[in-house]
């Protein structure tokens, strides 16, 4: 089966209660585009019924429907990141399960690629979220913008479309946490951006707590930027400096005026502060570690249960599910016995001829 020219890539993450609407929007709004497609759904360790969903939605449409399921629960993230290594589309579009970015913007999304951008990212028209979500995004929009370099209006949506070559450059990307629509922004020659609606969650409750959104931040920042702590460098040399005149001031005050006790609550406060400007550096520098000890461990960054597709490659029936290799086995080289490769018919061996004739031979003759 030739390769689809669209793949559109879900997360799922206890999404039971959502599903199935997005199941009655999603593929009529992809049917109408009149394009091949294919749907990838990866469950991120659901502990509701997702994944039961998910396999008997595979079963009413395997021939566009892709099912991945993870044996446990590795961020949305790395998700996105094993629906692009399985996909097989020129273009590739990721959506959120939620229903907040409306499948059937698909095609806004397509028709700026059209002109010739090969990263499309969107903004969400009059957003529905809380207030405090909305003014806390458009602060660290801002904040990212300055620290990263990287131009994205709105960092929050998921609902983006990559070309071909873009995700191959992320899949060739080996980080352990990273976050997708900056890392393809880096490989993207021409950026753009487009307008889409934006609705109230259908069914259930966002995943992303308070903390969880700082840790991403935190994430983005340290994985695309070192500004941070040269930052930080300059604003400890600016402390030092000032803290070397203001001792010279002290002792200067103390030979003029003499001993005095009136200072000792400003001195400890200021002390204070100093020490705090000390532990904050310190967890910045120990962000940037802890993201090289996650690296240097060379442990997966996801481990895949199975993964459901229908027919499209050797040796696989309809709805028969592809057994996933596991990481000793793709470390070991070892062939994927689902996989069936002929074997080259074997020529004979004809003999060599010497390079030069023999000049015995010419004289025996």
């Amino acid at each position: 089966m030739s390769n689809p020219q669209l793949s559109v890539v879900i997360p799922v993450y206890n999404e039971e209660q959502g599903l199935q609407a997005l199941f009655d929007r999603l593929y009529p709004a992809l049917d109408k585009l009149a394009i091949s497609y294919e749907i990838i759904f990866i469950n991120d360790g659901s502990r509701d019924r997702s994944a039961a969903l998910l396999r008997e939605q595979f079963q009413k449409r395997p021939d566009v429907t892709r099912v991945i399921l993870f044996n446990g629960n590795f961020g949305q993230h790395m998700a996105i990141m094993a629906g692009f290594e399985h996909c097989r589309g020129q273009r590739v579009v990721t959506l959120d399960a939620d229903l907040q970015n409306p499948p059937e913007d698909t095609h806004l999304l397509l028709a700026k690629m059209d002109e010739g951008y090969d990263y499309v990212g969107s903004i969400r028209r009059q957003r529905s979220d809380s207030w405090w979500r909305h003014a806390a995004s458009r602060a660290m929009n801002g904040l990212r913008e300055r620290i990263t370099r990287i131009k994205m209006t709105d960092q929050g949506c998921m609902f983006r479309a990559y070309d071909r070559h873009i995700v191959d450059a992320v899949n060739s990307c080996k980080e352990v946490s990273t976050f997708i629509p900056a890392l393809a922004y880096t490989f993207a020659r021409n950026p753009a951006e487009v307008v889409v609606g934006h609705e109230e969650r259908t069914a259930g409750e966002s995943k992303y707590s308070l903390y969880s959104l700082i840790r991403l931040n935190f994430d983005l920042m340290t994985g695309f930027s070192l500004v941070p702590l040269q930052w930080f460098s300059m604003a400890g040399m600016l402390i030092s400096l000032g803290s070397g005149a203001f001792f010279v001031f002290l002792v200067v005050r103390r030979l003029v005026i003499g001993p005095e006790a009136e200072g000792l609550f400003t001195l400890f406060a200021l002390m204070f502060f100093l020490i705090g400007i000390a532990l904050f550096g310190i967890g910045l520098l120990g962000e940037y570690i802890g993201r090289i000890y996650q690296q240097v461990r060379h442990r997966p960054r996801y481990l895949v249960e199975a993964v459901l597709e229908g027919q499209g490659k050797a040796g696989r029936g309809k709805g028969e599910g592809r057994r996933e290799k596991s990481p000793v086995e793709m470390a070991a080289g070892e062939p994927d016995p689902f996989i069936f490769e002929p074997k080259k018919k074997r020529e004979k061996a004809k003999p060599a001829e010497p390079e030069h004739p023999s000049l015995f031979s010419d004289a025996q003759e």
